[in-house]
């Protein structure tokens, strides 16, 4: 069975709270970060519900989870100041990690700013033998992510990933994690040609390395270093696409951890996709939500196909629109799935259903004749 879950929240209670969280979407697995990743402030690892935690997950049958390193860890750096920083706290979270008995902590690897690639690959390496040099007393793997190439970020190639890993002395310690998102705004084609990609990762870096991917979808096409991540089903990737990752023979032993956005007309009421993502990519949606969750699928389909409306056809269209025409996107800028919020609205079709219900739907909806098959 494959382990899908969702990062979640640490904060409050700590592992408590990452659990229950966790919980409650029908995960398998889960990924946190032990403090803010935008700051180096942090709560004693000791005094965040750990014990509390495990018991939780270990009611749940959840194992393997996954710590994420903060942003502004920045390995690539060539001011002093910032790379030093960025050695010590990695050190640091790398332990907090350990405590928590989690084998992997997911890093971005680096930016190389004002620099060049050749300078960022190798200070990224020389940070990594620094890092690990202070921590052999742990048990944790770094996991370099695959980046999408925004900026002067690093890791945008299998090739660039594999530089990094051939220039760290004890490479051992070191892990990949396979974001869908960044290797499909990096330029690889994983809708069309999954296999071919992971052959090439598998002759680049070693399938061998990946330790765990991060299922995100993509608010633009292949290739656009953009790295800004669409509901499943709401981007360009695709439900089907994300659906082969899953459950593809050389990917479904490992833990996935969806970062999709959490949707709302407004900030209060914004609510993440996870629960329904978890059960249609993990084949439970029958199971978690009941027949009648299918039904109001099946109504939603019949509503939009009358009026011509074909779930991947309108999602690319509608992004294609807003990547291209500034005019149209300056007079309406909603994206594809407030779009057919908005319609299900305007003609009352769910006026018992919350918002969030109602766009748990519209993701079961992106699955198409996919979520019939299987229940």
């Amino acid at each position: 069975m494959v382990r899908i879950g969702s990062h979640v929240s640490f904060s409050d209670k700590g592992l408590l709270n990452a659990a229950n969280e966790a919980v409650s979407y029908g995960s398998g697995t889960f990924m946190i970060y032990t403090g803010a990743p935008q700051n180096t402030r942090r709560k004693p690892i000791e005094n965040q519900y750990i014990e509390e935690g495990k018991a939780v997950m270990e009611q749940h049958g959840i194992g393997e989870i996954i710590v994420h390193a903060p942003y502004i860890i920045n390995l690539g750096s060539y001011k002093d100041d910032t790379y030093e920083l960025a050695v010590r706290f990695l050190q640091e979270e790398i332990r907090r990690t350990d405590y928590l008995g989690v084998k992997q902590i997911v890093l971005h690897p680096g930016a190389y700013t004002d620099k060049d690639a050749e300078y960022g690959l190798a200070r990224i390496a020389q940070g990594l033998n620094e890092v690990l040099s202070g921590v052999k007393d742990t048990n944790v793997n770094i996991a370099l992510e695959t980046m999408a190439g925004k900026g002067t970020e690093m890791g945008r190639s299998f090739e660039e990933l594999a530089t990094i890993i051939e220039k760290v002395e004890d490479n051992g310690k070191l892990t990949v994690c396979l974001d869908t998102c960044h290797v499909s705004d990096a330029g690889y084609d994983i809708v069309n040609d999954l296999d071919g990609v992971l052959e090439q990762f598998d002759r680049t870096v070693g399938l061998d390395r990946i330790a765990v991917v991060h299922l995100n979808d993509s608010k633009n096409p292949k290739g656009a270093s953009k790295d800004r991540h669409a509901p499943v089903g709401a981007g360009w990737i695709g439900f089907q696409a994300m659906h082969n990752v899953v459950h593809h023979e050389k990917l479904k032993h490992l833990p996935f951890i969806l970062e999709t956005p959490w949707i709302g007309k407004e900030d209060s009421s914004q609510r993440p996709m996870y629960e329904a993502e978890i059960a249609l990519l993990g084949g439970t949606v029958k199971t978690r939500f009941g027949d009648g969750f299918l039904s109001d699928v099946e109504r939603l389909a019949h509503f939009f196909t009358k009026q011509d409306i074909d779930p991947r056809a309108y999602v690319l269209q509608t992004w294609e629109v807003l990547k291209t025409d500034a005019k149209a996107k300056k007079a309406d800028g909603r994206e594809p799935m407030e779009r057919l919020y908005d319609l299900i609205v305007a003609d009352s079709l769910f006026p018992e259903l919350n918002e969030e219900q109602i766009n748990h739907r519209l993701t079961a909806w992106f699955a198409g004749e996919h979520l019939f098959a299987t229940v």
